[in-house]
C-alpha cells in the first residue's frame, strides 16, 4: 500500500532519531552529548475512504487526515443521511 495522499501528494519523509545522555546544562548537569544518530522514516496518516468524485460518483482513496479535517475531500457517507435529531 503506498503511502501517498491522493489529494495534496503529502508521503514520506525521512529524518534521524538521536540518543543522548547526561543531564541538561539547565538542571545542573554538563550537558546532552549524542552518543548516536538513526535513520528513520516519518509517514503521514493515510486512511482508505469512500469519497465523492467531480461526477457525482463514489470511490475509494487514500487521503491523508489533514485534508479529511479540512475539509479538501467530501465522505461518500456524510451526504444524502437524514438528519434524526429533528424528529417533531
Amino acid at each position: 500500500m503506498s503511502k501517498v495522499c491522493e489529494i495534496c501528494g503529502k508521503g514520506v519523509s525521512f529524518g534521524r532519531k538521536y540518543a543522548r545522555r547526561g543531564l541538561a546544562r539547565a538542571k545542573g548537569g554538563a550537558g546532552e552529548k549524542i552518543t548516536g544518530k538513526t535513520a528513520r522514516t516519518f509517514s503521514p496518516n493515510i486512511q482508505k475512504i469512500r469519497a465523492l468524485n467531480k461526477n457525482g460518483g463514489v470511490v475509494r482513496m487514500k487521503v491523508c487526515t489533514e485534508c479529511i479535517k479540512v475539509g479538501r475531500v467530501t465522505k461518500a457517507g456524510s451526504v444524502g443521511k437524514r438528519d434524526l435529531s429533528a424528529k417533531a
